[in-house]
């Protein structure tokens, strides 16, 4: 097979007219000719990071939206499964993701549980982490969110970092706001990546210690503004990644936007191509061609350089995307899950005042990252409730694993004015969580969940909207655009009735994750990630 275009050399950076020569699935020859078509030939965009589960989709299902941005690959880290399910959920993950051809280079999760101080479904301990580095089809290890662990010598973290880096494996970061002597610790360990920067200068910070910066821009963490003039100051220490990508977005864009806002930026296009296709490859040994000969004849034809319009996609030299459409179909899967909760009542989430003022958990738009406020709470007959007047909602998290009593707190920054949002999707564990105007609300849209066992919901006085998600309350069995469709009508019935958030659903799922501060809500209570210890919701 012989495909004729300007051939994009990232490594010599120079495109020129020539023929690819495909033999037996990898490149033969590169030839220079002296005239070619104006279609651009180059490597395939990777996802350097990218919980597939966020989606909402299989990895099949993702594949059948990812490929037509020119994806070829994603970096990805299991752990939202595997917080459910344990090595069964990175299993599964593995063996779907094989029907497809788009390629998917899988971690083994660090942090199941991401903390002590929440109910998990499942526990992945050292011991486990080092059978698994030693399979073919895991990659790396996954994001070592248990910064603390690691800056105060924990010996099982230290155990799955060592254990990771014996098999010549690296090992993937996740320390937001880390400084000085405890980052420098912390990529001393042999930590190699982080992409949860928010910042230049921390992102700076992190380069000088030798640690690789993800761009991130997600459905709900958007930090490519604020990040991407690395490409060109650091093009070998930066990589583009999108972490969590909702699919409404992934049916519009992956990394090949990020790739075009760069450029319109004004960054050079090799470093561009640097950072959203060689360096993932380099970085974790990857077995995907970056169009040189002798590689793996793994490929994409754009239009352009400037919007990359695709036209065609190869994967070991079998074309994969053609015609405006995959040149593959997934197919239905098996519906892995575990959830054992129960109806809740509204009597269980009913909270009384202890006292007038509260802890407040500060919300922002497009931001993982919350506050810790101080708010007079609204009291009606000794209980506290919501006030939307004053856009403090209340928060409940549920165990879906076990019928112990939700943990309850308020939150500013939803804006709801009536009904609730309610979802099995809450980082890490994956426990149900739920933000409403009051409890009769955040019941009825958190039984809906449980009734599917996993989606999300919506609810309002006579409306209510609700996705199931089979795969281990995570993900759908269903197209992607049937998915993203869903998808988009809970977004549009939370903006209706008064959410500003560009994404309710993403925000109020990170809501739970204790790992990033400042004042997150898991299932045992209210957290202070700062201090890495439970607080008090009632104070003085």
């Amino acid at each position: 097979m012989i495909i004729q275009g300007q051939i994009v050399d990232v490594f010599n950076r120079t495109t020129f007219p020539g023929e690819v020569h495909v033999e037996n699935g990898r490149i033969q020859k590169i030839v220079k000719t002296d005239s070619a078509p104006q279609q651009y030939i180059m490597p395939g965009f990777v996802d350097s990071h990218v919980h597939i589960e966020s989606s909402m989709l299989s990895p099949a299902r993702f594949a059948e939206m990812a490929v037509k941005h020119g994806t070829l690959a994603t970096v990805s880290d299991p752990h939202e499964i595997s917080n459910v399910m344990g090595v069964e959920g990175l299993n599964f993950m593995i063996e779907n993701s094989k029907t497809v051809p788009l390629q998917f280079f899988f971690g083994a999760p660090s942090c199941v549980p991401a903390t002590a101080f929440e109910t998990s479904g499942a526990n992945i301990d050292a011991a486990q982490i080092a059978e698994l580095m030693q399979r073919d089809d895991v990659w790396y290890l996954g994001e070592m969110m248990n910064f603390p662990g690691v800056v105060f010598d924990d010996p099982e973290v230290h155990a799955k970092i060592n254990a990771s880096l014996a098999a010549g494996k690296p090992v993937d970061g996740h320390a937001p706001l880390l400084a000085g002597d405890d980052l420098r610790k912390y990529a001393a360990a042999g930590i190699t990546t982080d992409h949860e920067c928010t910042n230049i200068e921390e992102a700076r910070a992190k380069i000088d210690l030798g640690m690789k910066v993800l761009i991130r821009e997600g459905s709900a963490a958007r930090d490519f503004d604020a990040l991407w003039p690395l490409i060109d100051s650091n093009p070998n220490e930066v990589m583009l990644c999108t972490d969590d990508c909702h699919p409404d977005e992934l049916q519009e864009r992956h990394i090949n936007l990020l790739a075009t806002k760069a450029l319109e930026n004004g960054a050079d296009i090799y470093n561009v191509l640097m950072a959203s296709a060689v360096n993932p490859v380099q970085h974790y040994k990857l077995p995907l061609g970056l169009m040189r000969e002798g590689d793996s004849a793994d490929f994409i034809v754009v239009e352009d350089l400037k919007n990359f319009g695709l036209i065609e996609s190869y994967m070991k030299g079998e074309r994969i995307f053609a015609n405006g459409q995959a040149a593959f179909k997934a197919e239905s899967s098996a519906h892995p899950n575990r959830f054992e909760r129960g109806k809740i009542t509204s009597e269980a989430i009913a909270l009384k005042a202890e006292k007038s003022k509260i802890k407040l958990i500060e919300a922002g738009d497009g931001d993982l990252l919350t506050r810790s406020s101080i708010a007079d709470i609204k009291i009606e007959n000794v209980m506290a409730v919501s006030d939307p007047e004053h856009d403090i909602l209340k928060i409940v998290v549920a165990s879906r694993y076990d019928n112990n009593p939700p943990s309850i707190g308020f939150i500013r920054g939803f804006n709801l004015k009536q009904g609730a949002l309610a979802c099995s999707i809450a980082h890490d564990s994956h426990n149900l969580i739920a933000v409403g105007v009051s409890d009769e609300d955040i019941t009825r849209a958190l039984n809906l969940v449980v009734e599917s066992k996993g989606g999300l919901a919506a609810v309002s006085e006579n409306e209510q909207v609700h996705l199931p998600l089979e795969i281990a309350g995570l993900m759908a069995d269903a197209p992607g655009e049937q998915v993203a469709a869903s998808y988009k009508v809970l977004n549009d019935f939370a903006a209706k009735n008064g959410s500003k958030l560009k994404a309710p659903y993403m925000t109020m799922a990170f809501m739970a994750l204790l790992v990033i501060p400042e004042l997150k809500l898991g299932d045992k209570g209210l957290f202070d990630g700062l201090k890495f210890e439970f607080t008090s919701l009632f104070i003085d």
